[in-house]
């Protein structure tokens, strides 16, 4: 011992502890001994048990999920609704979590790797507010063709409703969380929505295409309850050379003034109409005269059940006995005033092609005074009378455009005065017959025109029955677009208290034209013929006549209008010719 060196005996002893201390270790290390830590301050010893029954959970939500996407994806083709944040940082909802199937001791994702390379990308922006409405109604389009389909299989098989119906429950069940966890709609989103072409802003009223007018100088009328009141006056001069029409009229300057209106009613069904008129002259210079006339009429028109249609008219007239009148009293300052009320009801029928109209009518006359010239008056009440007529047309439709006719008049007058101041009695019966034809032929040609007979027997025996060939015509042709052709005649029995006459038949006839030259400037002519027959002497009158006229309208209101007229009359009997020539030039407003 003694010889061996103290740096070699120190350096055995190291080696050997050396030794000790790694045996040691081992041992410590092969032993079983549990944390301390882990059995008391953490979270508990991990029992094989708990860890078994984490994976049974995860392996049965696991199937659930599968078996809950396979029925959804069997009975609905639309795409799963899922959450899409708004923005692209957006996090999860806390909703989405709670229902997360994970666990702790899954493995990480891939995504979920911080020290990976490339960066998670983001997640995709959430449709448009336009595109989410169109997916909600595609999803209720589908709704709805599930609702059908079910209802259809519940009526042939019930087991396999059942059983869709089951199916269906959990498919409306995963729609109906899934909406309650999609995220609301932003408050502005609506006024983001790209807007409907049909709701953009449409041009100004002046910059569209309007329609012309057919006739822009038209009245436009006044709107008065139900009905559109058509007004005209129209005020100016005439320069005549014979003041009143009679064989002694001179020439004068008169004031002419003449109102016209029209209203017509806008109905639905029935119609109204209402029409006058007013003419005043006064002497400015010149021959005296001193006269006023009016008339003014309505009519309605009202559609009964069984395809009856009832037509009323009711007039009243007030115009001067005319100087040239077989009833014009001599030296007089002032002619009488004939006044007349008139009124009928019809009654129309169509059975199939043929048409019965049954029409009533009654027209009373009744005269004023007459002024003498040396200011006495001399009454005119022996001419008051009524006349009551009845009138039955048959008509037969051979086309809408041509309708032949048959008529049948019967009636009586009556006058107030049963003798007049003569003695004669006057009253008398009237029956009639006619045959026409009815034309509807639109714009191009309208109206209808007829021809007969008609007789009034006097009561008093030793006047002569007044009777004679009718001849009627209302008819409106318009050969081109402007141009208005217009034709009327009228048969007219005047009865008369002079001793020993029994009265006369008036043929009047009148053919008038318009023509639209531009759009305001219109010109208008017409021609007239009278012939008048006396009954129980020789006589008769012939009137002839022309006119023509220019309205030049300034606007829509307002116009200057001017006519020229001439008028003659031939009689067979003394004291009865005239002629008369006039200008008039004046200013027309309507409204």
């Amino acid at each position: 011992m003694s010889g061996v060196q103290p740096e070699k005996l120190r350096g055995r002893q190291g080696k050997a502890i050396c030794a000790l201390l790694l045996a040691t270790s081992i041992l410590a290390l092969l032993r079983s001994t549990p944390l301390h830590a882990q059995e008391t301050e953490l979270r508990g010893e991990v029992s094989e048990s708990a860890i078994l029954s984490d994976q049974q959970r995860k392996a049965r939500n696991l199937v659930l999920a599968q078996q809950a996407a396979a029925n959804a994806a069997a009975q609905d083709n639309a795409p799963a609704r899922t959450y899409l944040p708004a923005s692209a940082s957006a996090v999860p909802d806390d909703a989405d979590a709670a229902n997360s199937t994970t666990s702790v001791f899954d493995p990480p994702q891939a995504g979920d790797d911080a020290s990976a390379d490339a960066p998670t990308p983001p997640k995709p922006r959430r449709a448009s507010t336009a595109r989410q409405n169109a997916a909600d109604k595609a999803k209720d389009k589908v709704a709805d063709k599930k609702k059908k389909k079910k209802n259809t299989m519940a009526a042939t098989d019930p087991t396999t409703t059942a059983t869709t119906a089951a199916t269906d429950d959990t498919a409306d069940i995963a729609a109906d969380q899934e909406a309650a966890n999609r995220r609301a709609l932003t408050i502005d989103s609506v006024d983001r929505q790209k807007l409907d072409p049909g709701a953009e802003r449409t041009a100004a009223i002046e910059g569209q295409n309007k329609k012309a007018e057919d006739d822009p100088f038209a009245a436009t009328g006044v709107k008065w309850g139900s009905f559109i009141i058509r007004p005209t006056i129209e005020q100016g001069l005439t320069a005549t050379t014979n003041g009143d029409s009679s064989s002694a009229g001179t020439s004068a300057l008169l004031s002419e003034t003449a109102l016209r209106f029209t209203a017509a009613s806008d109905w639905r069904e029935n119609a109204a109409t209402i029409d006058g008129y007013g003419i005043f002259r006064e002497t400015v210079s010149g021959y005296q005269v001193h006269d006023a006339q009016g008339r003014i009429e309505g009519q309605l028109d009202v559609d009964l059940d069984n395809d009856l249609r009832a037509i009323a008219k009711l007039g009243y007239e007030a115009v001067p006995e005319s100087a040239s009148s077989p009833d014009a009293i001599a030296g007089v300052s002032t002619q009488p005033l004939r006044q007349t009320i008139d009124g009928s009801i019809g009654v129309e029928k169509a059975v199939g092609k043929m048409q019965y109209t049954l029409t009533g009518a009654v027209s009373h006359d009744f005269y004023g005074d007459a002024k003498l010239s040396d200011g006495t008056s001399l009454s005119q009440k022996d001419q008051d009378n009524t006349l009551y007529t009845a009138t039955l047309r048959t008509g037969y439709e051979i086309s809408p455009a041509l309708t032949p006719f048959t008529e049948i008049e019967v009636g009586r007058r009556a006058y107030d005065q049963r003798i007049d101041n003569e003695g004669f009695e006057r009253s008398s019966t009237r029956l009639g017959a006619r045959a026409g034809l009815q034309l509807d032929m639109g714009e191009k040609l309208s109206g209808e025109f007829s021809a007969g007979w008609l007789r009034e027997a006097i009561d008093d025996n030793s006047l002569e029955a007044i009777s004679g060939a009718t001849l009627n015509a209302d008819l409106k042709w318009s050969p081109q677009r402007g141009t208005t052709i217009g034709l009327t005649g009228k048969t007219t029995v005047e009865t008369t208290t002079t001793s020993g006459e029994s009265g006369d038949i008036l043929y009047s006839g009148r053919l008038t034209g318009e023509r639209v030259i531009r759009s305001n400037l219109t010109a208008n002519a017409a021609l007239g013929l009278d012939w008048r027959d006396y009954v129980g002497i020789d006589g008769h009158d012939r009137i002839l006549s022309a006119e023509a006229g220019l309205t030049w309208w300034l606007n829509r209101y307002a116009g200057l209008t001017s006519r020229v007229r001439t008028e003659k009359l031939t009689s067979n009997l003394p004291g009865r010719d005239y002629t008369a020539n006039s200008i008039f030039v004046g200013v027309k407003v309507q409204r």
